[in-house]
This record gives C-alpha cells, structure tokens and sequence, in this order.
C-alpha cells in the first residue's frame, strides 16, 4: 500500500514550492496561480477521454438510465456539489444525475474518517440505489485508489452498468476497474498531497464538462442559453425574461405573458412566440422533437417534416 501511494504525482514534493512557507504573502500566492494554472492544460489532454464519457452518460441518460457520482472527502463533494446544480439549471428530475460521498450527507461538512477505506459500502450503495445496465456509475477519487470508489464501480461493472473513473494520477486502480479513465495529471500539489488545491481543481473542471456536455446533447441548451431552467428565485425569473427577449426580439411584456402562460418554462415561451402556436401546441411539438427547441421551430416553420406520433 504505502509503495503505490509513493509514486503518486500528488503525492510528491513540488520544487516550484517547496519553500512557499518563507515567502511573502503576495509571492506565495504568485506561486499558487502558477501551480493552478497548469491545471486546465493537463484537463485539455484528456479530452479525447471526456468526450468518449459525455457520449457514453449520454447514451444512457437519453434511453432511461442514471447517472451516479461516487466519492470520498474533497472528491465526494465536488460530485456532490455538480449533482445538485443539474435540477435548476437544466430542469432535471433529481434522480437523474446522483452523487453519494461516503459517510453519507454529513460527511459533506465534517470530514468522517475511515468511511473511505470500506470497499463493501461502496458496492452495497450500488445495490441499494438499484444500479442496472441502463446506468452509468462516475467513480472520483484523486489517488485512483480510494476503496469506497473502487467497491462502488467494480460493483457496478458487475450490474452492468457503464463506470467511468476521474482521477488526478496516471496508471491508477480505478483506471484499471472502469471503462474510461479520465486522468488529468496535474503534478505535484502547492502542499504536498493536498488534493483539494489542483487535483480538486482538475476534477471539477471535468465534472463540469461531463454534465454540461451530457445536458447540450440532451436538448437543454439552445444556442447558448439554459432553457430548461427553473425559475425558483428572483435571479432566475429576471434570467428566464432575458432569455425570451434575446431569443426571440419580443418585447418585456409578450416574453412575461408567454412564460406565464408555459407556466415559465423558457422552452416553451420561446416556442410560442417564433411559431405562434399556444401553450399547449408548443408542449406538444416539444415532446414530439424529444425537447430539442431548434428542431421544434423548424418542425413548426416547415423547414422539417413533423415527427411521427408514437
């Protein structure tokens, strides 16, 4: 055990840093930033991977399935934390993307020792959440060793479902276990085998790319704009009335009147108003093109034939 962790990158003394504790404050953070900025460079070599993982959770997203995160500590809550932006941002029921950190929810506040190194509870989770084929399990674990992580995905492999691995280290355990590895080596940490510092970064940049890239393919995304999501605050009204309005040149009052009307759901308001159909027409043209906004309005303009009714 302790010789795999000695050849961990993350593990190793950074020279760039290794006398950080004599600097003065505004050298000290020259040094952080230029420690980090390494990081979105060692995420754009793994591109290649990320893609092969947003086609596979996409794949299985779009015919029924889940996604899970799988964590410990710093990791955990990262997964966590990407989760639990997918309802509002992309109108998401939450059972659609999950996130457990082991020791469950309180371990995102204290840190709960040892839950990590128990490989049974992370396999027991996959049994209790009734992962399937249909699934695709997303194991984080800096080290690429963390046994909770790796319980949960080889337990998964077995369910059948799909495993993808995020790890900050080349030639890992989980690379081993999961059928895509997605492995962004970002050296040695600013403080020796602080992984919350470039390794979290590292990570949350993907978890970002793998969401974000899933819910596009998804039809969430028009142009650029978050048309699926839930206005529960005063910000996200105010951003679903300015999503109308660019998106279709109408005017303060009509982009409030048909969100009213598409019980402000900013897809069908956009619909409404580039096709004149009503609430209930753009419901229904939504469903027919699978939510994807663009090949509703060209459906409706008669650019596409219409889709078959099921």
């Amino acid at each position: 055990m302790t010789s795999y962790f000695a050849k961990l990158t993350t593990e190793k003394i950074n020279p760039a840093t290794q006398f950080i504790d004599e600097c003065e404050t505004r050298d000290m953070l020259m040094l952080i930033n230029d420690e980090d900025q390494l990081v979105p460079l060692a995420v754009r070599k793994e591109i290649e991977s990320i893609a092969a993982a947003v086609d596979r959770i996409y794949e299985s997203l779009k015919d029924g399935g889940r996604m899970f995160y799988v964590g410990a500590g710093s990791s955990g809550r990262l997964g966590v934390l990407d989760a639990s932006e997918c309802p509002p941002t992309y109108g998401t029921a939450p059972e659609l993307v999950q996130a457990y950190i082991a020791g469950g929810d309180g371990a995102l506040r204290t840190a709960v020792e040892g839950c990590e190194d128990d490989a049974d509870a992370g396999a027991r989770l996959m049994d209790e959440k009734g992962v399937t084929s249909k699934d695709v399990v997303v194991g984080i674990t800096a080290s690429g060793s963390t046994p909770y992580v790796l319980g949960a995905v080889r337990r998964a492999k077995e369910l059948g479902a799909g495993t993808v691995g995020v790890t900050t280290n080349p030639h890992t355990r989980i690379g081993e276990a999961c059928d895509i590895c997605i492995a962004p080596v970002v050296g040695p940490e600013v403080v020796a085998g602080s992984t919350r510092m470039k390794s979290g970064t590292a990570q949350k940049l993907v978890l970002n790319m793998l969401t974000t890239g899933v819910m596009i393919k998804l039809g969430k995304v028009y142009n650029n704009l978050m048309v699926d999501l839930r206005a529960s605050n005063t910000k996200l009204y105010d951003r679903s009335i300015r999503m109308v309005r660019t998106s279709t040149g109408a005017s303060e009052e009509r982009a409030v009147e048909a969100l009213e009307q598409a019980n402000m759901h900013v897809k069908t308001a956009i619909l409404m108003i580039e096709t004149g159909a009503n609430a209930g027409e753009a419901a229904d043209l939504l469903l027919r093109h699978d939510g994807r906004l663009k090949a509703a309005i060209r459906a409706a303009k008669g650019a596409l034939p219409p889709a078959k009714a099921e």
